[in-house]
């Protein structure tokens, strides 16, 4: 049995596309898993009279298999991280986390501000030995398999042995999450030569050749859309988090960019969401925080249900392959070489 704790407060759609978002994962999941919805009391009690008296009527069996767990106060997103963690001890987020932290979920999610859940991550669930900074891992649509990125926006300056942890990192995800053995890391730069790229990637690159990890060498953006580069396919790839929340935001205006060029050319809207369905994000979930010791699942702000039920699903697939506990093992074996 599993029991994810989700931020019902979290999200720019918040509280019914969490809520929704729940009842719908339940529906789906074997019937020995719960979900702990983790908010003001009152509104997800109302949400859930309105979603299980209508349009959700057929997943309201589902609600037996919710665990309610009050939380007063809520982090805005604009609250800044340090602050709201302070100052909201009793808000969703914190509460949520610490399920987690003492044992009583076995992971969070959550659609809500992602500084705030980083630093609160960070203090309840600690980071694993060897460790400085978190990463989140994001997954990439490609021209044919997902890659996974890191960091997508955690840090948005690394030095070169933070670069190699987030390898050490991605690695464990794409063998425990994406069923990847041995998987391929790339060292996103300006070139494919190793003298290519600033300071910290051309002092990376050279560490990454003896990290114990499946190191490929350098490859360039146009490499992260076709998933390979001209040395073989790709697992991973490894930047900082302001080039890789930057390549995210790029991904993200894509399908509406080219959609609406095509759309210009007569092409049929049914046709076009088919073609850019593996560009949805919606479909992918939400991307774990790597490197705390536990699963805390971050979801984009805009979340619909739909996304937020595949988050759950992400989540679980990290607690059953024990993925925090894989970091850990990788993390001490490199320490130890």
């Amino acid at each position: 049995m599993a029991r994810i704790a989700l931020d019902a407060m979290g999200g720019d759609h918040a509280p019914k596309a969490p809520i929704a978002g729940a009842l719908e994962a339940l529906a789906e999941l074997p019937p020995e898993h719960r979900i702990t919805l983790v908010g003001q009391l009152a509104v997800m009690n109302a949400t859930l009279d309105d979603l299980c008296g209508g349009e959700l009527k057929a997943h309201a069996a589902q609600r037996a298999r919710l665990d309610l767990v009050d939380a007063p106060e809520v982090i805005e997103m604009g609250d800044k991280p340090t602050v709201a963690l302070r100052s909201k001890r009793n808000s969703s987020m914190v509460v949520g986390l610490e399920l987690h932290a003492k044992g009583e979920a076995d992971a969070f999610v959550s659609a809500g501000n992602t500084g705030a859940q980083m630093a609160a991550s960070v203090v309840l669930l600690k980071l694993h030995a060897g460790l400085t900074r978190p990463a989140i891992g994001t997954l990439f649509p490609t021209g044919s398999k997902p890659v996974v990125v890191l960091d997508s926006g955690a840090n948005v300056d690394c030095s070169a042995a933070e670069l190699v942890s987030f390898a050490r990192l991605g690695s464990v995800y794409a063998e425990d999450i994406l069923g990847r053995p041995n998987p391929v890391v790339g060292l996103l730069s300006v070139g494919e030569e190793a003298e290519k790229g600033n300071a910290a990637v051309k002092e990376a690159h050279q560490l990454l050749l003896s990290a114990g990890v499946n190191f490929q060498g350098n490859v360039e953006g146009r490499d992260v859309p076709r998933g390979a580069s001209a040395r073989g396919p790709l697992d991973v790839v490894v930047c900082d988090g302001f080039t890789g929340n930057v390549l995210l935001k790029f991904y993200e205006a894509v399908p509406q960019v080219l959609g609406g060029w095509l759309a210009k050319a007569g092409v049929p809207k049914a046709q076009l969401a088919e073609a850019f369905s593996a560009l949805d994000y919606h479909a992918y979930g939400g991307a774990p925080l790597l490197g705390v010791r536990g699963v805390s699942i971050i979801c984009h702000g805009s979340s619909s249900a739909r996304a937020l039920k595949n988050a759950i699903f992400v989540a679980l697939r990290a607690h059953e392959s024990g993925m925090s506990e894989h970091v850990g093992r990788k993390l001490e074996a490199s320490a130890a070489a």
